[in-house]
């Protein structure tokens, strides 16, 4: 039997930074993928968040 590999793409939840500092209730969280090896550090994407409405920083959350 062939050994299986593990996949160099995972997936990762990004979470708005600047809705956290407001207070507000909710959160902004957008779910991807990401190339383990291209990208060993955690993401920042900017993305649009509904509840500012605006487009802020997503960061990779663990």
């Amino acid at each position: 039997m062939a050994k299986k590999k593990k996949g160099s793409r995972i997936q990762v939840i990004l979470e708005c930074t600047e809705h956290k500092k407001t207070g507000l209730p909710g959160t902004s969280r957008y779910i991807t993928t990401k190339n383990r090896k291209n990208t060993p550090s955690r993401m920042v994407l900017k993305k649009y968040n509904p509840i500012l409405r605006k487009m802020t920083v997503h960061k990779e959350i663990k």
